[in-house]
């Protein structure tokens, strides 16, 4: 896990997207001094607003119909109860009960220095702004059946969450026979 790069601003390191009755809608976790360039290690959560009860009932509201909502809201809800200091607190536990939820090790090494150039370099590889372009390599290409669907067909690259609670057991093999473009 990478813990010497700077916090980037309008990125999925506090930020993800589900579908709603009304669209795709970003669900961003707001840090403190947010507009400045820091070490990700000081990323601090703002709880000046609350943001944990707006995300926590913006999900409820967008998959409550869903599948699997019942049996995959347990594992999440906790993320929007509990406060967690810093960013990266709150994305480490939360990438752990994910790889949990699939059945996968949730073993990974801290960093200990900013490495500038490496090969490949992953760190930059999947980013909100990026993958909106038509020629994005990563775009999920294969449909799931979604809450939504009916309104605004299959959207792709969502949260974990929407697999989870649309696919539900079916998230591990949906992963393993991803096809992206």
């Amino acid at each position: 896990m990478e813990y010497c790069e700077h916090f980037q601003k309008q990125s999925f390191r506090n930020r993800t997207q589900i579908l709603t009755g009304n669209g795709v809608k970003t669900l961003s976790i707001p840090v403190i001094n947010g507009n400045k360039e820091f070490p990700i290690v000081d990323a601090h959560i703002d709880y000046r607003t609350f943001w944990q009860r707006d995300h926590w009932r913006t999900i409820v509201s967008a998959y409550n119909n869903s599948p699997y909502f019942l049996y995959y809201q347990d594992a999440i809800k906790p993320f929007y109860e509990k406060r967690y200091e810093s960013l990266l607190e709150f994305n480490e536990e939360l990438l752990c009960t994910v790889c949990k939820l699939l059945r996968i090790p949730c073993n990974w090494s801290k960093t200990t220095d900013y490495v500038y150039e490496q090969e490949p370099d992953l760190r930059q590889l999947i980013h909100p702004k990026r993958q909106k372009s038509e020629d994005y390599p990563y775009r999920l290409t294969q449909p799931y059946a979604q809450v939504f669907s009916d309104r605004f067909g299959f959207t792709p690259n969502l949260s974990i969450l929407d697999l989870f609670f649309n696919e539900g057991p079916q998230t591990t093999t949906y992963l393993q026979n991803c096809c992206f473009k």
